[in-house]
């Protein structure tokens, strides 16, 4: 079952049969299914294959594998486990018996938490969850007993254009259309829409506004879900975004922006 109850068994078929096969009681799980990279590292891209096909077929099997990391146990046999500590439910998980195929208990470090983060941005891991030992298990809520500690990386971009805004945003700049510099020219990396104060967005629409251009200032392609509403600028601006990593297509993950660059 997806988050919002939804029975995904038919869209990742290997892992229910990992699980029919395990030979264990009754258990409820939680965890993340995920595609791992060339490298082993969880990748958003790649799972995107697979996350809504119904039916995948023999070869996209064969192309995306995934797998099931579990990381919590919410019930086993007839007992539900969600009052016990975490550090209880671990014990519970790990005799459970995971082995490494397509269900998985990834492992857990108790203490030193900067070596875990340290090593995690060494492998190129999105970050980590830190987990009080003492803390139950709460369905739908966010606690701060379990905190996300994400791995970022900052990009110096130059804006190339934005796209209008709607809602609250409507008549200013709804996202920021940014490239970086490479050896072709200026690259086409994304949209960026968050990060900004309504004072920054004035400003930037002020700054921006008599750079307007007629056609994009991009050395690549910018796909049409972007250029579609464009309004480009000549790309004299250059600012600094906060990225969670790159996609597979080498645009930015999750960027937001941090500010203007006035030294570049």
């Amino acid at each position: 079952m997806s988050r919002n109850d939804r029975d995904i068994t038919g869209s990742f078929p290997e892992i229910a049969a990992r699980a029919a096969a395990l030979g264990i009681g009754p258990v409820i799980l939680d965890g993340e299914i995920v595609a791992l990279d060339q490298n082993g590292v969880p990748s958003f891209s790649i799972l995107a294959n697979r996350m809504h096909v119904r039916s995948p077929t023999p070869g996209l099997l064969r192309a995306v594998p995934v797998r099931l990391f579990a990381f919590d146990l919410l019930h086993a046999g007839t007992e539900p486990t969600l009052s016990l500590p975490y550090a209880r439910r671990r014990e519970l998980l790990e005799a459970v018996g995971l082995d490494r195929g397509e269900i998985t208990a990834p492992p857990a470090f108790t203490g030193d938490g900067t070596s875990v983060q340290a090593a995690a941005e060494k492998l190129g891991l999105e970050g980590v969850v830190a987990k009080r030992l003492t803390s139950s298990y709460q369905p739908g809520t966010r606690t701060r007993a379990w905190i996300k500690v994400p791995r970022h990386e900052t990009v110096d971009v130059l804006v190339g254009g934005w796209t209008p805004g709607a809602g609250r945003r409507q008549g200013r700049i709804g996202a920021l259309l940014v490239g970086v510099q490479r050896s072709n020219g200026l690259v086409f990396a994304g949209a960026v829409g968050t990060g900004f104060t309504d004072t920054e967005l004035a400003r930037l629409q002020t700054v921006l506004s008599p750079l307007r251009i007629s056609s994009s200032p991009f050395a690549n392609l910018v796909p049409k879900e972007y250029a579609r509403d464009a309004i480009w600028v000549a790309p004299r601006l250059a600012g600094e975004v906060r990225i969670r990593n790159w996609t597979s297509d080498e645009l930015l993950r999750h960027p937001s922006w941090r500010g203007v660059r006035t030294d570049q």
